[in-house]
């Protein structure tokens, strides 16, 4: 996985369709689920570590347009 459409097509594969119109809260939620799927064993580490640090960093993202734009 090296992009966070990579991680939505991984998802797609287990039926999860994340869309809820927020950015934001999509990833946070597309995070949730890669948490539950590794949890559930569906996932090799390897696949995990990439697509949180994919995640992570997008949100990390997020938050500081979000917080640039309040300014």
């Amino acid at each position: 996985m090296k992009t966070i459409y990579d991680i939505q097509q991984y998802l797609m594969k287990f039926g999860t369709v994340i869309y809820i119109g927020d950015r934001l809260a999509d990833l946070e939620l597309m995070e949730e689920e890669v948490r539950e799927l590794y949890k559930s064993q569906c996932m090799t580490t390897e696949d995990y570590q990439m697509a949180m640090l994919l995640l992570r960093g997008e949100i990390a993202r997020q938050k500081d347009r979000q917080s640039g734009e309040e300014s």
